[in-house]
Formats: C-alpha cells, sequence, structure tokens
C-alpha cells in the first residue's frame, strides 16, 4: 500500500461521523452521553455472520452493548455512533491504572467469526457459521494449536485508514485490543495484526 497522507485519504470525519463513500450511517438513540477528547481506540470482532446484521444488533434498545464503528469483510464502515457520544463497547475494563474505557474511548469492531472450533476437517464458529480452510488462521504461540477467522486485506486496510483519520482527529494515544483491558475477552484475538500509532502515522502498518 502507498504511505498515508492527510492529502490523499479518502476517509474524513464531519460533525464527529466518518465521511467515506458508500459508508452507511445509523441512528443508535440509547448512546446520549457526550465523549469529550477521546483518546483510545479499542479493537473488537463482532463474532456475527454480517457487519449490517451486528450492526443493527447492536442499535437495538433492548441490547446493552454499542460500538462507535463496524467495519464489514469487504471493507465497507457502517458508524452507529458519533464519536463524541460514548458507545457501550468496553464493558468493565482496565489498563495502566484507568477504568471504565467506554468513558474515554472509541470502538471499532471488526466483522469476523472469532474463535473456530476444529471438527475434522471442519471449522466452525461459535455461531454455528462455517468457515473455509482458506479462510482460517492457526496460531501456535501457545500451549496448543487454535483457529481463528482471518480478517481480509481490505478490511484491515480499511481499518488503518480508520484509525489514521481519528488519530488526526482526536489525541488519540493508545490503540488497544479488548483483550487488553479486561481478562473476560479475546478479541480481536491473533488474525489481527498489531496496529501502533507510529506505523499509522508513518503508513508502515499494512
Amino acid at each position: 500500500m502507498d504511505s498515508f497522507s492527510i492529502f490523499n485519504s479518502q476517509f474524513s470525519i464531519v460533525n464527529h461521523r466518518l465521511m467515506v463513500y458508500g459508508a452507511v450511517h445509523l441512528t443508535c438513540s440509547k448512546n446520549t452521553r457526550p465523549l469529550v477528547k477521546p483518546d483510545t481506540i479499542v479493537l473488537h470482532y463482532t463474532a456475527g455472520k454480517s457487519a449490517l446484521s451486528s450492526a443493527f444488533y447492536l442499535c437495538r434498545p433492548d441490547v446493552g452493548a454499542s460500538a462507535h464503528v463496524v467495519i464489514g469483510r469487504d471493507g465497507k464502515i457502517v458508524q452507529l455512533v458519533p464519536f463524541n457520544i460514548e458507545a457501550w463497547h468496553a464493558g468493565r475494563s482496565y489498563y495502566r491504572g484507568r477504568a471504565e474505557f467506554n468513558h474515554f474511548s472509541i470502538g471499532i469492531e471488526l466483522d469476523n467469526l472469532g474463535k473456530l472450533s476444529r471438527d475434522g476437517k471442519r471449522f466452525v464458529a461459535e455461531c454455528g457459521a462455517e468457515v473455509m480452510p482458506s479462510d482460517v488462521y492457526a496460531d501456535d504461540s501457545g500451549e496448543k494449536i487454535s483457529y481463528w477467522h482471518k480478517y481480509t486485506d481490505k478490511q484491515v486496510h480499511v481499518l488503518n485508514e480508520v484509525c489514521r483519520s481519528l488519530v488526526l482527529e482526536y489525541p488519540i494515544y493508545h490503540i488497544l485490543r479488548h483483550s487488553d483491558i479486561t481478562p473476560r475477552k479475546i478479541d480481536p484475538g491473533p488474525a489481527l495484526p498489531d496496529i501502533t500509532l507510529e506505523d499509522l502515522l508513518l503508513g508502515r502498518s499494512e
């Protein structure tokens, strides 16, 4: 990928919403608390069957979770909550002396089925969806091998562009995984490459 520049990016933020061709903007009326100067981005996976189904689920008034953005496997963006409004994506959370990350972070969900179970030659997600072997990431960093749904190249590219736009617009100094801020969660998992502020701004994250 070419190095990023604020002059050639197709992404912009206007009134705390991402402006990019094809982006879908939903209304998540349950979220109303102001989010002032967010300084952290928290990355998640949806573990749902599609980006839109996950986005509509998170917008439901009877669901006690939400996120600012969902990024589909095709790179399409769905924004649920403006970046100046708190979303409910972090839950009980703690990192480096701070707690309750909903109060100062932006939550990005990636359309991904997460950790998979292996049944012979089949790989199955918790929701019951089957994943083709070519879309499986095998992680051998633990005591035994584990299997995860791969992220697409387009999805990772769009994630990096979104994060760069947020870093330029807000005082972001942490990009964290959900698993960094709570032992209850394992998302976004080892299949997602690490993203750092330095690499984002120097165009080295892809």
